[in-house]
């Protein structure tokens, strides 16, 4: 492959290029929309029910259209009537197995896949057994064929993918409503049978107008991969969507212009994996379920807590000693460590690891981390003292750690001698909302300013 071919290619010079470049350019993006409704409803496996129980509708518009007319049988047209004939049989098929109890939704779906694709390669092998019959026309609707798309192919392909675009903007509040509550849509008064209706012959349309470029074993890849791709950058419905059919289309473009760069390599198959190319970059990549990004959060949180979970540490190291050597409060019989400056009392490394058990190597971990943060300084005799940061953030965890304890107490009933570990584990999600609440709860108003006493005595 010559730069001149290259950049042919990716200017898309030839006609033939930018004819299906359009039409399975459009499927995408209509592909990605519908998959998204379809994934949030967790019917993803309704489209290749949908995909495999078109073969046998295929096979017998053949032989139909044979019998009527001989010579007629794979007439496109007629054959996508009977692949749209065969989905929504076997999804039909499906409901019904599903009304039998014992029988849940994904066997259902299994039994009707298997049984419908069966019958389909049976159809297939009569058809070849007949003296005027083959099958080498119908193997297209079966892998897809995107670069014998004619003109009028992508007209259609158009067409129905801006009719169904069209339907899903006008009852995208609808169609949101029943994904995520069906119950309540219900309630509201909504036909949610008919929009439940709706919303499979979408997924029957995307079978029929993906077969001429993907192919029907692959154009369920379609309705998956980019809505699922689109899961790991937002968590909103709206973005959900949109994101899923660009994704769509990016897949759809890339495998045409790969396949049209190289011309042996079958561009539905080539569609399928650059779907699965961006899949595993959303997966790394993604904003909010990437595995790189949750590894990041995860390591900031991981810190976060280790550095709340120090300061509370040293406080109450420090709160001991104050109560150790008699200085008391004598208005409220509360240590007045929190009015004290203890930015001066060392305290030692063995300290802090009997006060939090941890292992030395996480101990250190966490110290070198208060360093750098500066809410902690080492003296030369290696004991660790706070800073004035270091003393804020100390009051500030160690009070909302002990209003959650309260709060656990007087309002959860929970055992004071449990209390300390469930605190632990979620006080660190505490907003500053919440621990307002918190103090009005608890009356704390008067002593807003103070660290509440330990409850454990």
């Amino acid at each position: 492959m010559t730069a001149a071919e290259l950049i042919r290619v990716l200017t898309l010079q030839d006609y033939n290029t930018r004819l299906v470049l359009c039409g399975t350019l459009l499927f995408g993006a209509c592909g990605g929309v519908v998959g998204a409704f379809m994934l949030l409803r967790k019917k993803s496996l309704v489209g290749d029910v949908a995909s495999h129980a078109a073969l046998p509708g295929i096979g017998l518009a053949y032989l139909i259209l044979e019998a009527i007319a001989p010579g007629s049988g794979k007439t496109p047209v007629w054959l996508l009537v009977g692949a749209a004939a065969g989905s929504a049989g076997g999804l039909v098929c499906a409901g019904l197995i599903q009304r039998i109890r014992l029988i849940k939704e994904d066997a259902a779906l299994g039994i009707v896949l298997s049984v419908f694709f069966g019958m389909g390669i049976v159809l297939l092998s009569v058809i070849q057994s007949l003296p005027t019959g083959s099958s080498a026309g119908l193997s297209e609707f079966i892998f897809g064929k995107a670069a014998a798309l004619t003109a009028a192919d992508v007209l259609s392909i158009a067409i129905a993918s801006m009719l169904i675009l069209l339907i899903c903007g006008l009852l995208f509040k609808e169609l949101s409503l029943l994904c995520f509550d069906e119950s309540y849509a219900a309630a509201l008064g909504w036909p949610t049978r008919c929009l439940d209706l709706l919303l499979t012959s979408l997924v029957v349309a995307v079978t029929v107008i993906g077969m001429p470029s993907v192919g029907l074993l692959l154009v369920v890849a379609q309705l998956v991969i980019p809505p699922t791709s689109a899961r790991f950058w937002t968590d909103r419905h709206g973005p959900l969507t949109i994101i899923s059919g660009a994704l769509g289309g990016l897949s759809s473009a890339i495998g045409i212009l790969v396949s049209a760069l190289v011309p042996r390599l079958a561009a539905g198959a080539v569609i399928v994996l650059a779907g699965a190319g961006i899949f595993i970059v959303s997966m790394l990549c993604g904003s909010r379920r990437g595995v790189i990004w949750r590894w990041m959060r995860h390591r900031q949180s991981r810190h976060h807590i280790g550095q709340l979970d120090l300061m509370r540490a040293c406080f109450e190291i420090l709160e001991g000693t104050v109560e150790h050597d008699g200085i008391f409060d004598p208005d409220h019989h509360h240590p007045a460590a929190h009015e004290r400056d203890l930015t001066a009392i060392p305290v030692s490394y063995d300290q802090l690891r009997d006060a939090r058990s941890w292992s030395d190597v996480r101990l250190r971990e966490v110290l070198l981390a208060a360093q750098r943060d500066g809410s902690i300084r080492q003296d030369a005799d290696g004991h660790y003292r706070l800073t004035v940061e270091g003393m804020r953030l100390a009051r500030r965890a160690t009070r909302n750690h002990r209003l959650w304890e309260m709060y656990l107490i007087h309002f959860a009933h929970t055992a004071p001698s449990r209390v300390d570990r469930e605190a632990d584990e979620i006080e660190h999600v505490l907003e500053p909302e919440l621990v307002e609440q918190l103090e009005s709860l608890l009356e704390q108003d008067r002593v807003r300013a103070r660290v509440p006493v330990n409850p454990h005595g």
